[in-house]
């Protein structure tokens, strides 16, 4: 969220998390004064998203970043949004971007992104992608953390995402961003991309805001996890 798509608060009444951009890939002061507000009105938790510092690739592309400067990084962002937080407080961190995946490979880059997010603060919860060095450094600095599956995105046999330069690296037919969603939640199983199932944790569900069906998205696999009576609920 917070990331200009003008999406967000369509999307808000169906979400129970958000995850506000911090400024290095995308939004500013205002942006993320408005998102917070906007989380507020609909009772969404606020979290951060901290990026590379690379607004001109969105945050997407893999740079090269000593882990001082992650450390330094994640800080500088977590410091910005927590200046703007004021009634109420900030809930989790979830990395964004190629961060997020570098973090879920990469044993150090997860450990570095761990320690800032403790050091700013012990009860944030850190979003992680399901199986990934992310959650397994967090949870070993003592963060509690949150396994994450993704709605709008397809995964490799190793259980990570498939990554954006290729062509089916995402979904945009919401019938089976459902169908995925539903089976990562009941069966604890994701098909990945060469048609074998791969074991996943789900306990929270990315959508993302600037997806071309997002709205759309976030309406209907609300609306799904309502009829299989499953709890939409902030953790």
């Amino acid at each position: 969220m917070g990331e200009g798509s003008g999406s967000d608060e369509l999307i808000m009444p169906f979400i129970s998390s958000a995850s506000i951009a911090c400024g290095y890939h995308a939004g500013d002061e205002k942006t993320m004064k408005d998102t917070v507000d906007l989380c507020l009105q609909y009772n969404v938790a606020v979290g951060a998203h901290p990026s590379l510092n690379d607004r001109e690739n969105f945050g997407r592309n893999e740079m090269d970043i000593s882990l001082a400067g992650v450390y330094q990084l994640i800080t500088e962002q977590l410091n910005a949004l927590s200046k703007i937080v004021k009634k109420t407080k900030l809930h989790h961190v979830k990395p964004h971007g190629a961060l997020y995946n570098m973090a879920a490979t990469n044993i150090s880059l997860a450990a570095a992104i761990a320690k800032a997010v403790k050091d700013f603060d012990e009860t944030l919860i850190l979003y992680g992608l399901a199986g990934s060095y992310s959650l397994s450094e967090a949870s070993k600095a003592g963060l509690k953390t949150a396994s994450e599956v993704f709605a709008d995105r397809t995964y490799q046999d190793n259980g990570t995402l498939t990554p954006r330069k290729q062509s089916n690296a995402l979904i945009e037919n919401t019938d089976k961003a459902i169908a995925q969603v539903l089976q990562m939640i009941k069966e604890k199983t994701v098909t990945s991309v060469t048609g074998n199932r791969v074991s996943i944790l789900a306990e929270t569900i990315c959508i993302h805001g600037d997806g071309k069906n997002a709205v759309e998205l976030a309406k209907t696999i609300h609306q799904h996890l309502k009829q299989e009576v499953i709890d939409i609920k902030t953790i």
